[in-house]
């Protein structure tokens, strides 16, 4: 199984990292790039848990895809929550320092900084981001 559906809590995060670890890990996915991706997933995860349903608590879709012969992964993460497009938002200046920087954006940035590719869509209702890294 490469899909795994569960509430969207904070407390569910180790539950979505086993899981992606799994896969990463059957593919023999690299120390490095597997710590780069479930610094990427927990970011994305954690705030889908914590702003996408407001006060609700909804559910999260993990998918995981590798392509043969494992040189690549892509995790999609869906929820039925606010329509909200986290690309769309302006990078942080990280040439301030961490007191002049405006608060927010900074987890999004790095994971678009540590990925091969970044992409977001809306689409039947749902909020769709999916992340590729190579190895």
């Amino acid at each position: 199984m490469n899909e795994l559906t569960l509430e969207a809590r904070v407390d569910n995060l180790m539950r979505v990292l086993d899981f992606v670890d799994g896969h990463l890990e059957a593919a023999n996915c690299p120390e490095k790039v597997q710590t780069q991706i479930d610094i990427a997933v927990e970011e994305l995860f954690v705030n889908i848990a914590s702003y996408a349903y407001g006060e609700e608590t909804g559910s999260a879709t993990i998918r995981v895809e590798t392509e043969e012969p494992y040189h690549a992964v892509a995790i999609t993460l869906i929820d039925s929550g606010i329509p909200y497009n986290p690309l769309a938002k302006e990078d942080p200046d990280v040439t301030l320092s961490a007191e002049e920087r405006k608060i927010g954006g900074l987890g999004i940035y790095m994971v678009k900084q540590s990925m091969d590719a970044v992409s977001y869509e809306y689409r039947d209702g749902r909020n769709v981001l999916r992340i590729r890294k190579n190895f």
